[in-house]
Formats: C-alpha cells, structure tokens, sequence
C-alpha cells in the first residue's frame, strides 16, 4: 500500500544512529503527481493504507525534518531550522527498486539535470529589519531622516519596476522582429497556393440564372391593348415595345419608381441590371454569361391611368421583395453542410434542464422565453424546447470548432452562466445561418426595478436575499461543471481525434471595446478571443488571425481601436473601437504570448484597398517587404537617416562669402520692408497716390507735406487714428502709411 513508504522511512530513522529524527519527520513522505501535480488520493502516509501501489505510478519522494537544532549558530534565529530532501521516481514492476527520473543513464546527468550539491540546495533565511544590524551605510541613510529615507525607497522601487518594464518591452520587440520574417513568408505561401481556387470558387458563387419563359408558346395571350403588365405566376414584367410584349424576369430589375409630369400624367420608370452592376454581393451572371450582348438600362412609359400606373409599380416592387427574400434564403441554405445524423443513447444521458437558447428556435417573444433541455448523446448534442417535438436543434461534435463555459462570477456584467459552441460550418436557426449557439440559465436578475423601496444593507431580509442569490449561482455553477466534466470525458474517450475542450475566458487579460454597436467586455481564452454575453456573439479564432493592426495609438488619446486581419483576405477586416489606452500594454503583451504579430499606427487604415492589391500580386508584396510597411517605427527612422544624408554642410569657400552674403541679405531685407509698406496701400487711395506709387524711385516727405497728407486722410475717412490703426490690424496688414514722394 502506499502507507508503506511512510512506515519504512520511520522503521529505518528508529534503526539509526540518530532515532530522534523520526519524531521529527512530516506527515507523509511524498505524493502521486500525473494528470495533476499533487493528487490527494495518492499521498505516501500512515493513513492512506487503501490505495496499492503499481508499476508505473510516478511519485515525488520529499523527506523533511522540521526543528532541527544548530547550537553552533550565533544567530538566535538560525539555532532552530528545517530540511528537505526531494526527488521524482517512477514504480517498477517484478519488485524492482524504483528508477529516479532525474538520474542519467551513464554520464550522471538526464536531459541535462544538474544534481550537485550547489545545484541543488536552496537557502531560506527570514527578512532582516532595515533599521537593526544593517550596516553604517545603512544606519547613515535612517538616520538622515524619515522623509528622505522614505522617498530614497520609493525612487528605488520606481527605478526597478521601470528597469523590468523595460527588459519586458525589448524581448517583446525581439519577439515581433522574429515573428515578421515567418508571417510574410507564411503569407506569401498561402495566398499563392490559395489565389486560383479563389477564384474559381468565387465564379461558382457567381452563377444565378434565372428564366421567365422557356418558349413563345408559354407568353400570356389576349389581354387587348398594349400596356405594361405583370405576370405574378411567372415573376415576370411585360413591357410593349415597338408594338409587341417583351418579357423581362423580376431579377433583371434593378428599380422601379413612378413619378408625375407637369400635365398630371404618370411616368413609370424601370431600370435594369447592366454589365458592372451588382446584385447584392455577385455580379449580374448574364453579362458573363453572353459578354457580346447588348443590355437596356431603362425605359420609361408615360401613361394618362394614374391607377394603373401606380397598381403595376406596386406589383413590380412586391414581387421583386418576395424573390429577393426566397434566392437570399435559398443561397445561404446553397453553401449549407450536410450534418450527420444523431444516433441516440441507450444508456444513461447527461442532460442540463431549463436552459435558454441564443438565437432563438421559435420566433417572437414566445421564442425568448422558452426553456429546453441539452443531452449529450453518442456523437452530438440535442437541444429541445420543453412540451415541444418538432422544435429541437442537433449538434453534432464533428461540427463545434471551439466550445466555451463561462461560469457566472461576482462580476456586474455576468449574471449568467452558459455554455457556448462556434461550429465549422452554419446551421440554419428558422431562416438564418448562424455559425454560433449558446445554452445559457440566468442567475440572478440583471435589471434591478427603482420603484420598490431601498432597504438598509443591515436589513435581515436583504442578507437573506443576498444569501439565496449566491447559494443559486453556486448551485447552478455546480450543475454546469459536472455536465462540463462529464462531456469532456466523453471527448477524450471517443473523440480524440477532434482535440475538443471547453475553454474558460481568462477574465484578468480581458478589456473592454466595441466589436459591433455597443460596448462590451473581451476576454482571451486560448484559443480564441470571445465576447458571449453581448448580442451579436463576437468569437474569432487565434489560428484564423493574420495580423493585428492597432490604429489610432498616440499621445494624448485616451482610446485606440484594434484592426484583426483575418487570413482569409476575402474576409471584412473586423475593427474592435474604443478600447481603453490602459489596456494597450495587456494587450501587446497578450498578443506576444500567442505568437501574433501586431502594428502600431496613428490612424485608421481604409483596408478594403490594401487587400485588394495584396491579393492581385502577392509576389510584389512579399519583394516590397510584407507588412512592414505598417511598422511606423521603421519608417520613421529611415525619414530621419534621408534629413541627415541631405543636411547641408558649408565648404570652406563658402564660408568666406558669407559676410558679403549677409550684407547683400540685408539690403534685399530692407527693400522688401520698404516695398510691404507701399504694397499695403489700399484701393480706397487717391488717384495721385497711386500715380506716385507707379514709380520706381521714392523717397521720404518733410514734415510740412506730411501734416498736408495727414489732414486730407481724415477728411476722407471720419475715423480716429487709433480706430485706424486697429481696423488695419484686425485686417491682418500693416497700418496705412503716408505716400512716397517721388521725383520727378
């Protein structure tokens, strides 16, 4: 039994030289570790007499002693101390001694384990005061005073933590340096591999034709004159040109509107798809189909029947809508994956009761508050609304991708606890694909009503409440948990090969943002990076993420958004808005740990443009350097290197011209001052100023034709010389100035 370790250690100490050891030895000497590092049930002691002990089972053998005396030791605190002695072995079978797993085989070293003794000895001693046996330094320091010695200490600490966030950020630099180099060649390799089944899988998306009549003898007959009319059977539009019905089908229609013209007549305008437009995300397929023809844009007919008019607009915008909805459904459900069948149970089931379901499987308000109960079944889940047959939903494992359980904690924003799949491909949830569906139970109420009155936090009825939530949200946690464990044992029994688990979002790395409409609280898991309480879901998987782009870091900005470039390129960028500056460093840092490469940059990047030329010649991409063209930091520096290569540097000789330079500088300086004040005269002037001004020599007047000139200026404009002058100012210009006197 595994007691027997235990009692051969105290048989063996009562046998020695030293008998009083045993006395002082721990309560068991060693645990099982495996699956889990210390496993409870397998610890080496007196009292675990029921489990045995087998070949294969891997131990930590650690002997200790506690209160071993040292009288030879000045210190007080050193006379008493502890020892413990620790290795890993691993049982045989046939009786054979156990094998140490850190032992070599030959030269005395496994894999490089070191077992001397300074290797492997570690020395504990308890912190010493500052203020006792420190030496004279020290004592000068405390002595020097309370606030200086307190704020050494803090500039001491403040020093190393900048001295660690530094080192931090260099091997997190290193790391992205490393990580440009695989990314671009992993993306060129990709993206030439992937570039022609593209494209021949986007020609088949492409392909809609569509058929009103098939012959002549199909056209509707009779109907008296010609005029425009619509054949709701067919989903076809007959309009008569040059007098005879031509069929159009609904898809060739573009727009229909209906106006009135000056004489109160109604003028129907039909505009149709042409070579270069598009019908939703595909291309209108009869311009590829027959790229030689010749397609009407629109017609317009002028009818004097306003009624007729508006009954054939409205019959050509309602059938339109109706077929819009059946092709939109009927391609969605096109690109759906046949599943395979549930095969049923005979045995016991897991199952989890009352459980709600995101999105949906009955529609309107009946469907959000329906219940239903999960089983686990032999290769798939089936989820079915309570006191309903037909309303279930079958998932089979081979289908989930990632599966997720967030237990609901103390935190405000999660007052659930649900179980949540993303599947490979979508599954039709009444008439939408949905690539996610969630299970969840709601804990406590998430609305709290501000009409009741507020009760006293000592209140015994309130602590009763309080009491009664937190025992529901244990209870139900609890529930999840057991079926959660149960499933994945199921996963690795049978389905080993799918690498399945429930993923628990780490709440400490998460940050908050606005993936879609509203904000909301982002948690890594590891593998993905989720949002699950927040309708839409927001799940993206870490291996489906090409780069991160994170736009709008800078100085003074107190939000920044973060760009996730998918590695499918034919995939929208998804930009996370308004996350916290605070959590830029945890994100960096996060980003590093999963080996994904990440950018800085001051502004948001129109990314439909990038992609688009990176998929036209991904060849030229890679040559020009990948994506490090979004490294700001490199641009910059080579911006710096180009202003120092054209920095200009004086000769010799020109620096003995320099003074004849400077004279030369400042008499253009002085005839330009001169020419400004001239220059400002305005147009308001009278004409024999501005005679004056057309000559090219000028000079100064005496006073006497100064005090005439000023005199004839305030007559002609009433205003102060003070306002004057601040008008001009406020103008942007210099003062008026007196007129040059020129000679003649």
């Amino acid at each position: 039994t595994m007691a027997a370790p235990m009692q051969a250690a105290v048989d063996s100490l009562s046998a020695s030289d030293c008998p009083e050891l045993a006395s002082l030895l721990g309560k068991s000497v060693g645990f099982g570790t495996g699956l889990e590092f210390r496993d409870s049930s397998s610890l080496l002691s007196l009292k675990n007499t029921a489990s045995k002990l087998c070949a294969g089972m891997v131990f930590n053998v650690a002997l200790g002693f506690t209160g071993l005396d040292n009288p030879e030791a000045e210190d007080k605190k050193a006379k008493k101390y502890a020892l413990a002695v620790a290795d890993t072995v691993v049982v045989r079978s046939g009786g054979a001694p156990p094998e140490p797993l850190t032992e070599s085989q030959g030269s005395g070293q496994a894999g490089g384990v070191p077992k001397s003794f300074k290797d492997v000895a570690y020395f504990f001693k308890d912190p010493e005061e500052p203020a006792q046996g420190g030496d004279k330094e020290d004592q000068e320091v405390v002595q020097a005073g309370a606030g200086k010695g307190r704020s050494s200490a803090v500039l001491d600490t403040s020093l190393r933590s900048e001295d660690k966030l530094d080192q931090e950020k260099a091997a997190r630099k290193e790391e992205q340096r490393r990580l440009v180099e695989l990314k671009n060649k992993e993306t060129l390799q990709r993206l030439t591999a992937t570039k022609e089944s593209m494209a021949m899988a986007a020609q088949e998306r492409n392909k809609t034709s569509f058929t009103a009549y098939r012959s002549v003898d199909e056209l509707p007959r009779g109907g008296g004159d010609l005029m425009v009319r619509v054949d709701k059977v067919k989903e076809a539009v007959l309009l008569p040109i040059y007098g005879q019905l031509i069929p159009f089908h609904i898809q060739a229609v573009k727009n229909v509107t209906q106006t009135t013209d000056g004489g109160g007549n109604s003028v129907i305008r039909i505009q149709f798809n042409i070579p270069g437009a598009a019908i939703g995300v595909q291309s209108y397929y009869p311009a590829n189909k027959y790229p030689d023809a010749i397609f009407v844009q629109e017609v317009s007919y002028r009818s004097t029947d306003t009624r007729h008019a508006t009954t054939v607009v409205s019959e050509i915008k309602g059938i339109k809508r109706q077929v819009t909805v059946r092709e939109t459904e009927r391609q969605e459900r096109a690109t759906l994956v046949r599943q395979e069948a549930l095969q049923l149970s005979k045995g016991r089931v897991y199952r989890l009761n009352d459980l709600f379901i995101k999105p949906p499987l009955l529609a309107g308000a009946r469907g959000s508050k329906s219940t239903g109960v999960l089983e686990a079944h032999v290769n798939g889940f089936r989820y079915q609304v309570a006191r309903t047959m037909d309303q279930r939903l079958d998932i089979p494992y081979r289908n989930i991708k990632h599966a997720f359980f967030q237990p609901a904690d103390n935190a405000k924003d999660q007052c659930v606890t649900l179980i949540h799949f993303h599947f490979h491909d979508a599954v039709m949830i009444g008439k939408k694909k949905t690539k996610d569906v969630q299970l969840f139970v709601t804990v406590i109420d998430a609305v709290e009503s501000l009409d009741q009155n507020r009760r006293s936090m000592y209140d015994p009825d309130e602590i009763e409440e309080e009491q009664r939530e937190r025992e529901r949200r244990k209870k139900i946690n609890l529930e999840f948990q057991t079926f959660v464990k149960r499933v994945q044992e199921l996963w690795e029994r049978d389905f080993r090969d799918l690498e399945l688990e429930f993923d628990i979002p780490f709440r400490e790395l998460g940050f908050m943002g606005v993936p879609f409409k509203s904000q909301a609280f982002l948690m890594p898991t590891v593998n993905c990076l989720v949002e699950l309480i927040e309708w839409p879901f927001f799940v993206v998987s870490l291996n489906d993420i090409e780069i991160v782009n994170l736009e709008r870091v800078g100085f003074g900005i107190k939000n920044f958004d973060m760009a996730v470039v998918f590695k499918d390129f034919t995939k929208q960028v998804h930009r996370i808005e308004v996350i916290p500056i605070g959590s830029l460093d945890k994100i960096k840092e996060w980003l590093n740990s999963v080996n994904i490469k990440y950018y800085e940059n001051k502004m948001n990047l129109n990314w439909g443009p990038v992609l688009k030329t990176i998929l036209d010649d991904p060849q030229k991409f890679h040559d020009d350097g990948g994506w490090e063209f979004l490294n700001m930091e490199k641009s910059d520096s080579e911006e710096e290197e180009e202003e120092e290569e054209d920095a200009y540097e004086p000769d010799a000789e020109e620096d003995g011209d320099e003074e004849e330079d400077e004279e030369s500088d400042s008499d253009d300086e002085a005839g330009s001052d001169s020419e400004s004040v001239v220059n400002s005269e305005d147009d308001d002037g009278s004409e024999e100023g501005s005679e004056e001004l057309a000559s090219d020599e000028s000079s100064g007047m005496d006073d006497d034709e100064l005090e005439k000139w000023a005199q004839r200026q305030d007559k002609e404009v009433d205003f102060s010389d003070d306002e004057v002058e601040r008008n001009a100012k406020r103008k942007g210009g210099p003062s008026k100035g007196p007129p040059a006197k020129h000679r003649r």
